[in-house]
């Protein structure tokens, strides 16, 4: 497995990963990022600004088998946020997403981010074990311009002392 960043031909194998995840946490739902317009064409998305960055995760044959995304989300304060952290099935349980985050966190301060915002859903517990494993902080609400209103915790990570 290898981590590269996102080209079109990854397009399609993600949006099924992504969807296929939230539909079997019965999070096909509005308010989620199932329903995201960029979806279907990730790496455009992600391609039209520098300070963007979608991550994949390969197989041995260049197959996208998971991914993570790094976009402005505020940017008078320098926050970014992570976006669309998921794996395939085969590739889970093998610490594949502690190296997707490692390597979109260290792009996001590279890219001048002070912080890194997150929203995500309680049912998603691997996810949560992972954000707190790595230093994020749970914030009592969702952050002034969140668009995935059907999500229900919120965490950011301090970058000035990330390394």
């Amino acid at each position: 497995m290898q981590i590269r960043e996102i080209q079109a031909k990854d397009d399609a194998p993600l949006k099924a990963i992504i969807q296929n995840n939230l539909k079997h946490f019965a999070l096909d739902i509005p308010g989620t990022a199932y329903f995201d317009p960029e979806l279907a064409h990730l790496s455009r998305f992600y391609d039209a600004a520098q300070n963007r960055a979608y991550f994949v995760l390969s197989d041995d044959h260049d197959h996208a088998v998971g991914g993570c995304g790094i976009a402005e989300f505020d940017s008078t304060h320098h926050i970014a946020e992570l976006q669309k952290l998921y794996l395939s099935d085969q590739a889970k349980g093998q610490h594949y997403s502690y190296d997707l985050l490692r390597q979109a966190l260290v792009f996001a301060k590279h890219a001048g981010y002070v912080s890194v915002y997150l929203e995500t859903h309680h049912r998603l517990k691997a996810a949560i074990h992972i954000y707190e494993k790595l230093a994020f902080k749970k914030l009592p609400a969702a952050l002034s311009g969140s668009l995935h209103n059907s999500m229900d915790l919120f965490y950011i990570k301090d970058l000035t002392t990330f390394s």
